[in-house]
């Protein structure tokens, strides 16, 4: 399978923004996907996840009900919605297939290209 991320940009603190992971293959729905950030000179780390189906959603403590992770199988598309942006959740957003409650990126097989967030204040 082959993801794409997209929906980056450059926004003011407490803006929102809605990211896009797009996926090829029929088979999408059948793929758990896990979104990940990484920010300047740190390490790669979990955001969410969800479920093939959409009905279960995984997210890191620091999400903190701000973002929200939704799928719409039939445009093989996942979607993460953040609100109330801060500075610090600038980074590059990448999304990939992996397992549900798995918060390790090596885990996750296959990933998109990312997508940059910078998050003025």
């Amino acid at each position: 399978v082959q993801l794409q991320a997209s929906g980056g940009g450059l926004v003011q603190a407490g803006d929102s923004l809605r990211l896009s992971c797009v996926g090829s293959g029929r088979t999408f729905s059948s793929y758990e996907v896990g979104w990940f950030r990484q920010a300047p000179g740190k390490e790669r780390a979990f955001v969410g996840s969800i479920s093939g189906s959409g009905r279960t959603t995984y997210y890191a403590d620091f999400v903190k009900g701000r973002f929200i992770i939704a799928r719409d199988n039939a445009k093989n598309t996942v979607y993460l919605e953040m609100n109330s942006l801060k500075p610090e959740d600038t980074a590059i957003y990448y999304c990939a297939t992996g397992p549900l409650y798995s918060r390790t990126r090596y885990e996750y097989a296959y990933w998109g290209q990312g997508t940059l967030v910078t998050v003025s204040s």
